[in-house]
């Protein structure tokens, strides 16, 4: 298993190691791949000279597994794996998924509800005198007392369930490094955590902490007391900045739990260090009998510049994990990663992706952040495009040209999200132009999520009417290219503020564009964001003022079907929202109709005339391009 970090206690020997200094835990399979955090935060341990193991999806009846490897020297880190466990496992609807994209095989069952906690009772019974720290997004957004979608009620921080020492939130390098050196020197618990910025752990008391700090509702305050839940929610949030954050608290019981400021972003050098690390790119060998691994395929040959992103939608949860600050790596670490896709075995020439958060953003959004870190009330595209912001995609723009001229590089896509305000911002077409000619193949895919100005606001989202004019010049650049190539929207129902009155107005512009999305994404409460505070809550934290909320199966169902309307399986749920939201005159025969009347049934009268015999046969069907008439056999 020649250049993968130790997976058994063989592989250790195998290295000449009889102890390994940290054991790292996750829920995903062994993917050695700069993509994944297990794999950043491994070899960024490895660079500094820390002996790491990889203790992946173990079995969780018991911890056995845990002990194969031996007791670490230092500390377990413990993750649920790239993607939050509740959400693997479960749709938004509360169905458990049938597979595991992060698992050999695609099988699920492979990893438990709830992994960092069940990881972590494990860990302890098997080191009880060892320290466990945890990471990854699962950690991260549950850092503080947060309202938990599943259970449907207010769940303490993740440290008070789990036991463990401290958790790293964030994009973690710096934190698990200083970390480390304090437990090499020989600090213990959640006191190696106390002046680590990016770190959260309980103390006894509000004075421990080296930090100015600011305390946020308690624990018991926020399970008791929906307003106050929501006031602490936009606490936590207005102290997310690593220039002008304080340290946050939050009394749980007799102990107050302790968030250090954030983390500093890596500098374009220290990316460049990071992404530079001997990642293998490829799952573990040993998962090569099961089917490997399915989420290499979207990023193995895929390439990460940057981090952070401004944008800060109130349903996304990145503001609160990575933050607003953007980093990026300089063109020569880029390229470098490129030239090494190029000569892989199975590089067939395309470069799926050169992306990130948020793929048009390489520098932060104005000067001023530097010194005075983003703004604590303003975004920087919401309501609408910040006067201070510098809309320019000259350096990514140069980025794709180099990576163009790479030998063996075909063609290189742009598939991470691509913000069409931020490009509606930039004056210089030139960015716009190339991406349509040289960087999408046949669709580009842009999330504007809905079209009511009423839903956008709730969502921290620009007005509809941005979409409109990035649509129209994407056709207008299209047409001057002579291409014929999509615009696929992301649409999401449901989500805080959406009526069913909206729904209908979606559902009526999209039959008016002649389009109807295949997916709907139903809004998804997941830990740390605006929008899941205001579903717990039914208030707007912003202004504390209330808010509508779509929450019975029935009314979600509905505003679901209203975006896929033509579905034949959707017509019941479809004809009994029309007639919900007043909306009858949408079951006709007219252009602007949405549905036909059932058999024998009457449309409203006086709305939409029923048309004759003749007109309602349907027309032939069009003849396929590009079939030939067959030719007579002589």
């Amino acid at each position: 298993m020649s250049g993968f970090l130790p997976i058994s206690k063989q592989d250790m020997e195998a290295c000449g190691w009889y102890y390994c200094d940290f054991l790292l835990v996750t829920g995903d399979a062994y993917v050695d791949h700069p993509s994944f955090g297990t794999a950043i935060i491994s070899r960024v341990l490895e660079d500094a000279g820390f002996r790491v193991a990889i203790l992946s999806q173990p079995d969780f009846h018991d911890e056995r597994d845990f002990l194969a490897m031996g007791r670490p020297r230092y500390a377990v880190l413990i993750n649920g794996g790239n993607i939050d466990s509740m959400v693997a496992h479960y749709t938004a609807a509360k169905k458990r998924r049938s597979d595991d994209a992060y698992t050999p095989g695609g099988k699920s069952g492979k990893r438990p509800d709830r992994a960092v906690t069940v990881y972590s009772m494990l860990a302890r019974r098997a080191f009880p005198d060892t320290p466990i720290y945890l990471g990854g997004i699962e950690a991260s957004l549950r850092r503080f007392a947060h309202y938990d979608y599943w259970a449907d009620r207010v769940m303490p921080s993740i440290l008070e369930s789990t036991g463990a020492d401290g958790l790293m939130y964030g994009m973690s390098e710096r934190s698990v490094l200083e970390l480390a050196e304090n437990l090499k020197h020989g600090k213990k618990g959640a006191d190696a955590c106390r002046e680590v910025r990016g770190t959260a752990y309980f103390a006894h008391s509000a004075a421990e902490t080296p930090f100015e700090a600011v305390e946020c509702p308690s624990f018991d305050e926020v399970s008791a007391d929906k307003p106050q839940y929501a006031r602490s929610v936009m606490l936590q949030y207005g102290e997310q900045d690593f220039v002008r954050g304080k340290a946050l608290l939050q009394r749980h019981g007799k102990r107050v739990l302790v968030q250090n400021p954030p983390a500093r972003p890596l500098s374009t050098a220290e990316m460049d260090r990071v992404y530079a690390l001997p990642f293998m790119r490829a799952y573990h060998p040993s998962y090569e009998a099961q089917g490997g691994v399915p989420a290499i395929q979207e990023v193995q040959f895929s390439i990460i510049h940057n981090r952070g992103c401004f944008g800060a939608c109130n349903f996304c949860a990145l503001a609160f994990h990575q933050g607003r600050y953007i980093s990026a790596r300089s063109h020569e670490s880029v390229l470098t990663e490129a030239t090494q896709i190029a000569a892989m075995p199975e590089f067939k020439g395309y470069i799926h992706d050169v992306g990130g958060p948020t793929a048009n953003f390489r520098f932060p959004s104005c000067k001023k952040q530097e010194e005075h870190g983003l703004c604590r009330d303003k975004r920087c595209l919401f309501p609408s495009a910040c006067k201070n912001l510098e809309a320019d995609h000259t350096d990514y723009l140069n980025l794709l040209r180099e990576l163009r001229q790479i030998e063996g590089v075909k063609k290189v896509f742009v598939r991470s999200g691509l913000r069409y305000d931020y490009m509606m911002a930039d004056r210089n077409d030139a960015f716009f132009r190339e991406l349509v000619e040289h960087h999408i193949s046949g669709q580009l895919k842009v999330a504007p999520e809905h079209m009511s100005d009423n839903v956008l606001y709730y969502m921290g989202k620009p007005s509809f009417s941005v979409y409109e004019s990035f649509r129209e010049r994407y056709a207008r650049i299209n047409q001057k290219l002579g291409r014929k190539q999509y615009l696929v929207p992301y649409l999401m129902s449901s989500h805080p503020g959406a009526t069913l009155r909206d729904a209908v107005e979606l559902a009526c512009y999209l039959n008016r564009v002649g389009y109807m999305p295949e997916q709907v994404q139903d809004f998804y409460p997941t830990p740390g964001t605006l929008s899941t505070a205001m579903y717990y809550t039914g208030l707007d934290p912003r202004t504390m003022k209330p808010v509508f909320v779509a929450k019975t199966a029935e009314e979600k169902a509905m505003q679901r079907a209203l975006l896929q309307w033509r579905r034949p399986d959707k017509r019941p749920i479809v004809l009994a929202a029309l007639k919900k939201a007043g909306r009858e005159d949408l079951i006709g025969f007219g252009k602007d109709c949405l549905i036909r009347p059932a058999h024998g049934e009457k449309p409203p009268a006086g709305r939409n005339a029923k048309p004759a015999k003749d007109a309602r046969r349907r027309p032939a069907p069009p003849k396929k391009a590009g079939w030939a008439k067959p030719k007579r056999k002589k």
